[in-house]
Order: C-alpha cells, then sequence, then structure tokens
C-alpha cells in the first residue's frame, strides 16, 4: 500500500466551500465551468501558434522564441510532474469523499502540484517573451484554468496555487535563457528544413 499526503490539512475546509458553492450555482455555469477545465489548454496552443505566426514577420530570433514556448511547456511539465511523485498527495475528493462535478480520479492520480495549473502558467510565461499582449491574456486564462480545477473538485487551492508557481518558475527561467542568446540557435535552424517555420516567405 502506499501512504499517500493528506494535503486537507492545509485548505480542506476553503476546498470544501468552493466545491459546495458549485453544488448551488445554476447547472449552466457548471458545465461552462467544467467544459473550460477539461478543455480549456487549447487556447493556449492557439495562443502559441498566433504567437509564432506573429513573430516570424519579426525575424528569426523571434520565431526560434515563439517556437521554443511549447517545448518550454513541456519541461514545465516534466518538471511538475516530477514533484507530484515526490509529493504523492491524494486528491481531495478522494480524502474528503465529497460529490464534485468532475470524476473523481482513481488512487495513485496524485493531486499536487497541479498539471493543468502548470501547463497553463508555463504557457503564459513563456507567451510574455513572445507577445506581452499574448502573455497577458495567457496569464488570466491561466488563473481560470487553476480556479476551474478547484471548482470542479479536481484539486485544493494550494496544489492549482502550487501549479501556477511552479510553471511560471520553469518557463520564466528558460524563456530568459533563450532570450539572452537566440541567434546562435536562429542560424542552426535557419540552416536546417526548419527555415521556412522561422521567416516569412
Amino acid at each position: 500500500m502506499i501512504l499517500a499526503y493528506d494535503g486537507s490539512r492545509i485548505d480542506g475546509s476553503a476546498y470544501t466551500a468552493v466545491v459546495d458553492l458549485a453544488h448551488r450555482t445554476p447547472g449552466w455555469l457548471d458545465s461552462v465551468v467544467s467544459a473550460w477545465s477539461t478543455y480549456g489548454l487549447a487556447l493556449f496552443a492557439v495562443l502559441m501558434a498566433a504567437g509564432w505566426w506573429r513573430a516570424r514577420r519579426s525575424g528569426p530570433e523571434a520565431a526560434v522564441q515563439a517556437l521554443a514556448a511549447p517545448v518550454i511547456v513541456l519541461l514545465a511539465y516534466g518538471v511538475n510532474n516530477g514533484l507530484k511523485q515526490v509529493v504523492r498527495e491524494d486528491r481531495p475528493c478522494q480524502t474528503l469523499h465529497r460529490v464534485v462535478l468532475e470524476t473523481c480520479p482513481a488512487p495513485g492520480d496524485w493531486s499536487f502540484p497541479s498539471n493543468h495549473a502548470a501547463l497553463a502558467a508555463a504557457a503564459a510565461a513563456a507567451l510574455w517573451f513572445v507577445s506581452a499582449r499574448l502573455g497577458a491574456v495567457a496569464a488570466l486564462a491561466a488563473l481560470a484554468i487553476a480556479a476551474s480545477r478547484v471548482w470542479v473538485g479536481a484539486h485544493y487551492p494550494h496544489d492549482v496555487a502550487a501549479g501556477l508557481a511552479v510553471g511560471a518558475v520553469v518557463a520564466l527561467a528558460l524563456g530568459a535563457a533563450l532570450h539572452h542568446r537566440p541567434h546562435a540557435l536562429a542560424r542552426r535552424l535557419a540552416a536546417t528544413r526548419l527555415r521556412p517555420l522561422l521567416t516569412v516567405s
């Protein structure tokens, strides 16, 4: 038997209050939040594609920064998921035995930190280096993703807060490192078949 961490001692009461509120709201609102919680990450893919499309007009260096965004997000996910395996916190719906909007995951599907929140925050941070406007939109969307994960009962508030922090920190560190010296990588990629991805034909 795997021993799991009980996160309810941190903010279980806040989680319960949110889940209870979700049960008292109109069904259409729960449906909207649930759909956003499940499919909202697709928006970040669209924003990254838009960022790359615009960056091509600014030169190869900007395009490299935009192309790096999804790679940075995947690396942030890897770090976050590694933390999950170390902490091994049970999902709140398992510990507190609450009826929630989203199907309660099976034991072993750990809760801390939230992967959804980490992915969203990493995408937002990576996009800041591509476009401040896209980064701002993504940052608001990331907060909405994090809130929705608590609303549907998938995570404690501290899970999503930690996920946002991990995703943002990893992405900002990697994005800044690339931002200060993208020229060499741009030159290398420009000499390959990936050249069309760096400039406008």
